[in-house]
């Protein structure tokens, strides 16, 4: 019997009912299924109004066709679907924060240079947020080490500090690297880079997260360019 694993995804469309995740969860364990994310969430428009919706990456021996349809005799299970996991459609993710307007000039290098890796084969995304206030950016820093497939951050702004650095501090303690914009206040100094160009902020940023570029955020820790 092989021992290579292969990761999958699966949703599920279930009855809105205590006790539905641990019945699929369960079966997942048969197959000694081992799961590396799971969302839930409730379906709000469409047929399946109300009811609940399970999604669900995880590792697995070639067993996923039986997985599937003993899934599906589950009494509570209405629908399962098997597809490939996010790292293979959207891959690696640059985490953009800040204003509005910098946050737009670093996306522009950031997505310009994704294009340049991904037409090569790799999957590199871009995700931003433009936000005001100082609670609401550390709130939102904080959060990046809590998304999927995050590989680094981006904070694009003319103004951070406080709450900010700290949250900072823990997103690179959960060994998310962040790039800053040269700005003022004191999150320049908790960063791991400080760039005053934003386009070229964008580029370094897929440049670290790609697999074929020679950048490595780790060899100019502390710099400023």
């Amino acid at each position: 019997m092989t021992t290579d694993t292969e990761m999958y995804a699966l949703s599920i469309i279930t009855e809105n009912r205590a006790g539905v995740l641990r019945d699929v969860a369960t079966v997942m364990a048969d197959y000694r299924a081992n799961i590396q994310m799971i969302q839930q969430s409730i379906l709000t428009s469409g047929p399946n109004t109300g009811k609940a919706y399970l999604y669900f990456e995880f590792e697995e021996c070639g067993n996923h066709g039986k997985l599937i349809a003993d899934l599906a005799r589950v009494p509570s299970v209405v629908d399962v679907t098997i597809y490939p996991p996010f790292s293979r459609i959207f891959g690696s993710r640059v985490i953009i924060i800040g204003g509005g307007a910098q946050v737009a000039q670093v996306a522009m290098g950031a997505v310009n240079e994704a294009d340049r890796h991904n037409i090569r084969g790799e999957r590199i995304s871009v995700d931003t947020i433009p936000l005001v206030g100082e609670q609401n950016l550390a709130l939102a820093v904080d959060a990046v080490a809590r998304l999927p497939r995050a590989s680094i951050l981006v904070l694009a702004g003319s103004l951070m500090g406080g709450e900010v650095s700290r949250a900072v501090e823990r997103v690179r303690a959960a060994g998310i690297p962040v790039i800053a914009l040269k700005m003022a206040g004191s999150v320049p100094s908790h960063a791991d880079l400080v760039v005053t160009d934003p386009i070229q902020a964008g580029v370094f940023a897929v440049m670290h997260v790609s697999g074929k570029a020679v950048f490595d955020i780790n060899r100019v820790r502390g710099r400023e360019f």
